[in-house]
């Protein structure tokens, strides 16, 4: 049976301009009222605001489900399909997708963390440096969830998503881990050879003027690494969310409030991040099932794997993953001299 979008884009243009409109309320009420003045974020204020955001996240969930409710009924090419489980549908698979993608970002984290600390971004900078580095993930993921929309319709598409996924996951759960070094990047080289870069910080700003010529601060290097990390992880993170549902509405939500809610997950997680080693190997299993999910047991259920038993296996590997961890988590890293 092919598939029925629920929220086709011609329709729903208005609720996208409205969730954007929203998340851009978020960000300049965050940066332009809560961190106006530069400093660094306490443990405290970081679980406040990673207390805000997912409950923000669950009641745009609830909020999902009971529109669903209401709207699906009315749309004649629905008539004779079960309402009120696609509605549970919509909104189990917005929570799927909330969980997976959070789950994706503690990897971010353990690279902010590593990046941060390479170019030495004192702890009140900090904020602003990923305050922007959340904003232009926020486009990438829009360009990369429209363009994925586009390629799903095909199925070998979806083949050739699934398998990356699969292989993806295999690398991490087999490959060694390789350490970050920003000094190598492609990307850097290449803006240092087109602008200079100070060897030292200009407060918060990513752009000095220094005797007529512009410089770049470590500020702005340190963004630029984070946006390309970014990149990176879209290229898993999206193909798995589209294993889970072909809606590019509730991918890009679901995406948008994990994103969204990074920068206080990093400030609350940053200075435990040593304890959640065994966490890779519960995301590598995730994204093998995700893969799988699409290459095959989507099919071996008539079309469509049931999403409350994807949620199930998503949070018992997680939560798996997590109580080994904690129960064996190695010894905090001693700072270099």
């Amino acid at each position: 049976m092919p598939h029925i979008p629920l929220f086709p884009f011609a329709d729903y243009w208005w609720f996208y301009s409205a969730f954007l409109l929203f998340v851009l309320g978020m960000l300049a009420l965050d940066l332009g009222v809560f961190h106006r003045k530069a400093h660094a974020v306490s443990v405290k204020e970081a679980f406040a605001w990673t207390l805000v955001w997912i409950s923000l996240a669950l009641a745009f969930c609830a909020g999902l489900y009971f529109y669903a409710q209401w709207k699906l009924p009315l749309d004649p090419r629905l008539i004779g399909l079960d309402h009120a489980a696609l509605a549970k549908q919509t909104a189990l698979e917005f929570l799927v997708g909330y969980v997976i993608e959070a789950s994706l970002s503690v990897d971010n984290i353990f690279v902010f963390v590593v990046v941060l600390g390479y170019f030495a971004v004192p702890p009140q900078y900090q904020h602003r440096v990923l305050f922007y580095g959340i904003l232009g993930a926020l486009v990438f993921r829009a360009l990369f969830i429209s363009l994925g929309a586009l390629l799903m319709q095909f199925h070998w598409v979806i083949l050739l998503f699934g398998g990356f996924l699969i292989l993806t996951g295999i690398k991490i759960l087999f490959a060694p881990e390789k350490p970050i070094e920003p000094e190598k990047n492609p990307v850097l080289r290449l803006l240092r050879r087109l602008m200079p870069v100070t060897p030292g910080m200009h407060g918060d700003k990513f752009l000095v003027r220094l005797n007529g010529i512009w410089h770049a601060t470590p500020l702005l290097v340190c963004l630029v690494f984070i946006e390309i990390s970014d990149i990176v992880f879209a290229v898993d993170s999206v193909p798995a969310i589209f294993a889970l549902t072909r809606e590019p509405l509730i991918v890009f939500t679901s995406n948008a409030f994990a994103i969204l809610g990074l920068r206080s997950l990093f400030f609350l997680l940053a200075g435990v991040m040593h304890k959640f080693r065994f966490l890779k190997y519960g995301l590598g299993v995730v994204l093998v099932f995700v893969g799988l999910k699409m290459v095959w047991l989507n099919e071996a259920f008539g079309g469509k794997f049931p999403i409350s038993w994807s949620l199930g296996i998503i949070a018992a590997v997680l939560g798996s993953a997590i109580a080994v961890s904690l129960r064996k988590s190695a010894p905090a890293p001693q700072p270099k001299a």
